[in-house]
């Protein structure tokens, strides 16, 4: 059994979002501070999951070779501070397909909870917009806003509090000091 575990969003989460997508490891660049959030997130002890969307593989934007490509950079980038990403989830269905791997939707929580043996009433769920939330409290995970990517604006828009901070580095700082 796992004990220590964090599931993170990524776009807008760990790297800068688009609405155009990221369509490369070009265009993916991390946020200032959530590198080294994770290797810190990492150095305590903690595992760290992604549970992303990435419906532009439907859409024709990019391929599963592209967002490996993405993933090989992050994980290079990572490894140079010390830091690691333990698996990467992925749902690539376009929102419309009815998914239940597809956030809101808490199929990749409990896909993830099940692979990784662990319960999810234990585990923070870190996202900036509202399907991340709406997939962590179905899954009945620890829902977590970050205002970075598109957090300002769900923050505005949510109609239930949920512990926010200015970005992953802030949570981070919050979790460690909270375990």
């Amino acid at each position: 059994m796992i004990n220590k575990l964090v599931i993170l969003d990524r776009d807008g989460v760990i790297n800068e979002d688009s609405d155009a997508f990221i369509k490369t490891a070009e265009e993916w660049r991390p946020i200032s501070g959530s590198l080294e959030a994770i290797a810190r997130l990492n150095l305590a002890g903690y595992r760290v999951v992604v549970c992303t969307n990435q419906s532009g593989i439907a859409r024709g934007l990019l391929s599963n070779e592209d967002l490996h490509a993405m993933h090989v950079k992050m994980d290079r980038l990572l490894s140079q501070i010390g830091g690691r990403i333990d698996a990467v989830f992925y749902c690539p269905e376009a929102p419309d397909s009815g998914s239940e791997f597809r956030k809101p939707a808490p199929g990749m929580l409990f896909d993830i909870a099940m692979r990784l043996h662990v319960d999810l009433p234990d585990v923070p769920v870190v996202g900036d917009n509202e399907a991340d939330l709406l997939a962590a409290a179905r899954a009945g995970a620890r829902p977590y806003l970050v205002r970075t990517g598109k957090g300002r604006w769900t923050e505005r828009k949510l109609s239930e509090p949920v512990r926010t901070f200015d970005d992953l580095a802030g949570f981070v700082d919050y979790l460690l000091e909270h375990e």
